[in-house]
């Protein structure tokens, strides 16, 4: 593990451009003979998988517990790990389908910022609407644990 100080607070964006990663991303799977693997489905699982190995390492943890994750440097490397992991995976399947996450991002913030404008006066923890709170999430629950959407599709 390296001496570096995770922030939660802020992205740091002195490090390399998405072009640069996705370059380098191209070229190491290149060397290895894996483009023909490298399918929208298969980028997608594999993302899925990254994306639920950076959930467990928060699984059991409360909300305190959570927020302090970074404070342990073992804990700390892990999550920088599997956001790595997370995020070269989707800057591989964004270059096979032709999507630029950067301009996809901002054209969603968009789209959310009419969607859910600023209430005249916000109040404090309010909850976007239609977000359940835990309780009724919890109650809403079906069979082993399938929400009442998954269990009607």
């Amino acid at each position: 593990m390296s001496g570096t100080t995770w922030r939660v607070t802020e992205i740091p964006g002195t490090g390399p451009d998405l072009t640069a990663l996705r370059q380098r991303l191209a070229g190491f799977a290149a060397a290895r003979g894996w483009e023909p693997y490298h399918t929208p489905k298969n980028l997608a699982a594999a993302l899925s998988v990254e994306a639920s190995e950076l959930l467990e390492i928060f699984q059991w943890l409360t909300p305190e517990e959570s927020a302090a994750v970074m404070a342990d440097p073992e804990r700390a490397h892990r999550v920088a790990d599997e956001v790595a992991d997370v995020l070269a995976y989707l800057v591989q399947f964004c270059a096979v389908l032709g999507v630029d996450p950067a301009a996809a991002l901002a054209a969603k913030i968009e789209r959310n910022e009419l969607r859910f404008p600023v209430p005249e006066r916000p109040e404090s923890g309010s909850r976007p609407e239609g977000a359940r709170r835990p309780e009724r999430a919890a109650r809403a629950a079906g069979p082993e644990g399938a929400t009442r959407d998954e269990t009607e599709r």
